[in-house]
């Protein structure tokens, strides 16, 4: 191997650890504040591409109305709920209302808008208005109720949800794979390696958007509260900071990372509806390089995974996944040994 293929090898990983940064950023977020190992994380990923890909061809995603319809059962949920402790019908349905708000003008804008074609980035911004009230939805519906259980139960409502979205996603998009185009064609040459727009248009908006995450958890009231439910759940409840709103919260924020996530890498590679399950199993890689609490570990670490993904490639290809998933067991024994374990799970 000589300096120019290493070189493309680097870029490429970068490019792909600046994805898996976002993912493991999400991962530990999601964890950090509800304790769920949140495996659907990649289908947020997938939904995101695909969705977008049946906009560019003038049709409805089948995401909206999921979209809808959840909203429509965490509507009729959270109305029995308020009617039994005996809350007013007419506040209780105006309270509980408020979850169909913003997909029903969601699903009516792009009812207009999917047929006419328009430009990318509307139906780019259109996307990400479909997917990302997904996130809480989901935490409504799957793990609201069970805030407080143990981490394993929480981690097989997590398997039984990423099988889920998974076979509803081969309902919406069908089988066949889907590849977005790109949003800048522009390429630029440095003597063996070539940087496309797309590349840049990834590594940009990474490093924005974790820019932005540190601006909003250090700055923001809200971040504040999300750090301080983090740190100690009961603490906070004490504080009067909501731990169901920071779950949905934190949930959001993952699913518009994981459909971001799915915009950059569209134009990039042919994506199909289970396909975010290992692009999001490589996110939580990162994740555990981070301990599932530390932000900038699980950074360093996405990088890693993504120079180690691309540099197996070029040596083994058939066993890249193999190679990036076998980093999990000295990382894991390397903690197990730092750490130490409790005999009492918590």
């Amino acid at each position: 191997m000589d300096f120019s293929i290493a070189s493309i090898l680097m870029l490429d990983g970068a490019t792909n650890g600046a994805i898996y940064a976002l993912l493991g950023l999400a991962t530990v977020l999601v964890f950090a504040i509800t304790r769920v190992i949140f495996i659907p994380q990649g289908e947020f990923v997938a939904y995101g591409a695909l969705t977008l890909a049946l906009l560019q061809m003038g049709k409805v995603p089948g995401t909206v109305w999921l979209l809808v319809v959840m909203a429509a059962i965490a509507t009729a949920l959270d109305l029995v709920a308020a009617l039994k402790r005996g809350v007013p019908f007419g506040a209780a349905l105006m309270k509980a209302g408020r979850w169909l708000i913003a997909p029903v003008i969601v699903a009516a804008v792009t009812w207009w808008a999917a047929p006419l074609k328009l430009p990318l980035l509307f139906q780019s911004l259109l996307t990400l208005a479909i997917v990302t009230p997904l996130g809480p939805l989901v935490y409504r519906l799957a793990y609201e109720k069970l805030a407080d259980a143990t981490v394993l139960v929480l981690l097989i409502v997590s398997v039984g949800t990423h099988f889920a979205l998974t076979g509803l996603g081969l309902v919406f998009f069908g089988a066949e794979g889907f590849r977005n185009p790109s949003f800048w064609d522009a390429r630029f040459s440095a003597g063996a390696l070539a940087l496309s727009g797309q590349a840049v248009i990834i590594f940009m908006v990474s490093i924005a958007l974790i820019l932005m995450l540190y601006l909003f958890f250090e700055r923001t009231l809200r971040g504040k509260a999300l750090r301080a439910t983090a740190v100690n759940r009961l603490g906070a409840r004490l504080m009067g900071i909501s731990t169901t709103g920071a779950g949905r919260l934190s949930f959001g924020l993952a699913a518009f990372m994981g459909a971001l996530s799915g915009l950059l890498i569209g134009p990039t590679t042919t994506l199909f509806y289970d396909s975010g399950f290992l692009i999001g199993l490589k996110g939580f890689v990162a994740a555990i390089f981070g301990g599932l609490a530390s932000y900038p570990a699980a950074a360093v670490g996405a990088l890693f995974v993504g120079l180690l993904e691309s540099f197996g490639s070029f040596y083994a290809s058939a066993f890249k996944e193999v190679i990036v998933f076998t980093v999990i067991i000295p990382v894991l024994l390397w903690r197990s040994f730092q750490h130490g374990h409790d005999d009492e799970e918590e």
